[in-house]
Formats: structure tokens, C-alpha cells, sequence
């Protein structure tokens, strides 16, 4: 299956090489003619084979889209977090397929409940945490979100941070407070290499930013470790992963079934479990989302009115003007 896979991927990279190929020279030709607008178009071809090219790799099998309930332009996160029903897998799993959830309908702009995203933050911190930082997210960032102020709090305060210097000169130790970030589970990449067997675990603050494809590639990833087919022999410290680049990665398969036991007592899958940190995830990334999209709706509604106001203005100021009647002697 993985040599099919990659004969598949080295079909495609040659078919869009040739196509690349012919639309360069047909715009030669156009060129040579005297006709630019064609030479444009064929460069933008050009551009998007060589795009297909990179991304037809045959070292990695590419997620499937999933149905998130906030990529819409007037989803949010809010709708995410009341979506408390297990995921529906309605594809097969296989090397080529992942689980493919079937998310609620979303709420546009309208609070609720915060489910999804305080399942999401339990993962992560039983899960996730002892190896993933989270850099960039303080605990005011929590609350009205997935958790009050006071539970906050009390997080921040189970943390003792690093803080100085007093009036001596001196570092001290205190508890955390709202204000404060996350602290990294390491203190430099070097120690954090060392207790990984060479791999370093990334912050996980814009990690859903970084990677091609955002949550569905995490998701994929969580979902899709499988045992090595046949003809590859295992490795000690890697585990096989098709969705990851080069399909070996250094870290375990960090869910299971019942890893952790939810608060609202909803069944802690491996699905549902991959499917709330993946939304917390996105959160963490984009935490001003729901804000800007407010904004946003706030501003074309009130551009929309005020465009009516103008072209009444205009029809009022000008009525008298194109109606009146020039005489000329």
C-alpha cells in the first residue's frame, strides 16, 4: 500500500511537471506573438503546478477536511464550545482515511455553554503539557472562556514562577497569578531533546498557524498511528505515522480511550478526545476570533446602512441639478 501510495505521488509530480512544461512553452509562443494578458495567465499556471508538485510528497498521506464548527465567517468559538456530543465517524480508518466527524450546527455570534474548549484545555493540561508548552497564553486568557476567574486563579496559583530580582538582587519564587504565561514543562530545547531522545517538542501556542492544513492536520496526526507495513521494519524510539513528514515521529500516541475522564461526563474517545484539543488548539492560536468577527459583522452592517444613507443623500442633493433645464441664447 505505501509503495502505491508513493508510485500515486510520483504519477502526479510527473503529470504536473509535463502540464508545466506545455504551458511554459504555449507561452513562449504567446509571448513571441506580442500578447501579454495569456503570458500572465500562464505564469500563474505555472506557479500553481509547481505548488501540486510540492505538495504531491510521497513521504506523507494528507488529512481529510473536517467539519469545524468555527472556519465559518460567522462561526464561532462559542459554537464550538456547546458542540458536547462524541464525534460521528462516518469514514473507515485506514492508511489513506481518518475519522471524519460530523460537528453540530453551529450558533453564529450567540453565547453558550464553554464545553468544547474546557474538554480541549483538560487534554491538554493532563495530556499534552508534560512535554508541550504553551508560550503565548496567560490564564486571563481563560477566563469567560473555558473557566471563571476564580478557577483561574487557583490554577495559576499551583504554579510557582520565577520573579526577581527583590531588593537584593536576588531571584525569587512566587505563585502564579492571572497575569502570568504557561510555563514550559523545560528549561531550554537542550534538556528538553535530552529527555526525548533527540526530538523537541514544540510549543503548541500557533501550532494550528504553522502547520498546512491547521486542525485537520492535528487531528489526522492524534487519530493516525498505525503499525508499519509490511516490508518496514519497526524502530525503537519512532512510531509510524503516515500523516507525519517522513511517516516516523518521535512521539508516542498520546491518546487513547478513557485517557481522561471528563467533567461533563462525555465519553473520552480517542476521537472526541483528538477532536476537543484540537478545538482548544485553535482557540489558543487565535484567541481575538471571536472579537474580530464581531468587529467585523459590526462594521459591514453599519457600512451597509450607511451606504443606503449616502445614495439617499446623493439622489436629494443632485435631484435638483440634473432636473433643471439650461437655456442657452
Amino acid at each position: 500500500m505505501l509503495l502505491g501510495r508513493r508510485a500515486a505521488a510520483a504519477g502526479s509530480r510527473r503529470l504536473a511537471a509535463a502540464a508545466a512544461r506545455a504551458v511554459a512553452t504555449r507561452a513562449a509562443q504567446q509571448e513571441s506573438s506580442g500578447h501579454a494578458a495569456p503570458m500572465a495567465a500562464a505564469a500563474a499556471a505555472v506557479t500553481a503546478a509547481g505548488f501540486a508538485t510540492v505538495y504531491a510528497s510521497d513521504d506523507v498521506v494528507h488529512p481529510a477536511k473536517q467539519d469545524w464548527d468555527f472556519n465559518g465567517y460567522m462561526s464561532t468559538y462559542d459554537a464550538a464550545r456547546c458542540s458536547s456530543a462524541a464525534p460521528r465517524i462516518i469514514a473507515p480508518f485506514s492508511v489513506g482515511a481518518i475519522p471524519h466527524f460530523s460537528a453540530s450546527p453551529p450558533h453564529p455570534l450567540s453565547p453558550s455553554p464553554p464545553r468544547s474548549i474546557r474538554r480541549g484545555h483538560q487534554v491538554y493540561t493532563e495530556v499534552c503539557a508534560s512535554c508541550h508548552g504553551l508560550a503565548r497564553i496567560a490564564y486571563r486568557n481563560l477566563v469567560g472562556v473555558c473557566m471563571n476567574e476564580d478557577e483561574a486563579k487557583a490554577m495559576a496559583e499551583d504554579k510557582d514562577v520565577m520573579d526577581g530580582p527583590n531588593d537584593e538582587g536576588e531571584m525569587f519564587e512566587r505563585p502564579g497569578k492571572l497575569s502570568d504565561y504557561f510555563p514550559s514543562p523545560y528549561p531550554n530545547e537542550e534538556a528538553a531533546r535530552f529527555a526525548n531522545n533527540g526530538a523537541y517538542p514544540p510549543d503548541l501556542s500557533l501550532i494550528m498557524k504553522a502547520r498546512v492544513g491547521g486542525p485537520d492536520y492535528v487531528f489526522a496526526l492524534l487519530t493516525g498511528y498505525k503499525d508499519p507495513p509490511a516490508g518496514i521494519e519497526p524502530r525503537d524510539t519512532q512510531y509510524y505515522n503516515p500523516y507525519f513528514p517522513g511517516s516516523w515521529i518521535g512521539m508516542p500516541a498520546p491518546i487513547m480511550d478513557g485517557g481522561v475522564d471528563y467533567e461533563d461526563g462525555t465519553p473520552a474517545t480517542a476521537t472526541q478526545m483528538a477532536k476537543d484539543v484540537c478545538v482548544f488548539l485553535a482557540w489558543a492560536a487565535e484567541p481575538e476570533a471571536d472579537e474580530r468577527k464581531l468587529m467585523g459583522f459590526k462594521v459591514i452592517t453599519a457600512l451597509t446602512v450607511l451606504s443606503g444613507f449616502m445614495w439617499w443623500y446623493k439622489r436629494k442633493v443632485w435631484s435638483t441639478v440634473k432636473h433643471r433645464r439650461l437655456e442657452l441664447y
